[in-house]
């Protein structure tokens, strides 16, 4: 069961009642309520990007079960316990399957997909898994890459790897596909925003 702090309710009630107007929908709104949050920042409503019903499958694959699986062990750790306190889903790092790459790809891009194809091949469906990036754009640009061609899709994917080398390229690569997202254009992001998003939709589980 989730307790909310009272300084927390007063910073969502304080965020509500700066946010300029917007067409987004219920959902895509407590996710942005949650990113302004975790930033301190009111321009990052600028530059969050939904595809359309991204947040309702996203909350629909929470109350399923489906696993969730991030490219670093501090998004993880952020999200655990909102997860422990909600809906119980799994949460899974990239870090899992880092030992056995031997290719010229990143240990984070390796690991996430291999992640990515394992627990895919037992969670399909309303159960397929979301995946949470907020550190690798390489981890997100492979995964989109070996997804092009695949039977089995994520059932949303938070896009918001954070840095300067192929960070921008990496979500507008994302941005271009059919595939359900949650992004942060420009440079910015980072495992607590990407976990926070995720956090959001587990809070609408309750």
């Amino acid at each position: 069961m989730v307790i909310d702090h009272p300084i927390f309710l007063e910073s969502i009630r304080f965020i509500r009642s700066r946010l300029a107007a917007n067409d987004l929908n219920y959902l895509e709104k407590r996710v942005l309520e949650r990113l302004v949050h975790t930033s301190g920042d009111f321009t990052v409503q600028n530059l969050v990007n939904f595809s359309e019903g991204a947040c309702e499958k996203g909350l629909q694959a929470l109350k399923n079960g489906a696993p969730i699986l991030t490219d670093t062990d501090m998004a993880a750790a952020a999200i655990k316990s909102m997860a422990e306190n909600t809906t119980r889903n799994k949460v899974f790092t990239a870090r899992m399957w880092f030992g056995k790459n031997n290719t010229n790809l990143t240990k984070t891009a390796y690991g996430l997909s291999e992640g990515w194809k394992e627990l895919s091949a037992i969670n399909s469906g309303s159960r397929s898994p979301i995946v949470v990036i907020g550190s690798s754009p390489t981890a997100l640009t492979y995964l989109i890459d070996i997804l092009e061609n695949a039977k089995d899709l994520p059932s949303l994917i938070i896009g918001m790897p954070v840095g300067f080398i192929g960070v921008e390229n990496s979500k507008n690569k994302l941005i271009s596909t059919d595939l359900p997202r949650i992004v942060l254009n420009s440079t910015r992001g980072g495992a607590a925003m990407a976990a926070a998003a995720v956090n959001a939709l587990l809070r609408e589980t309750i």
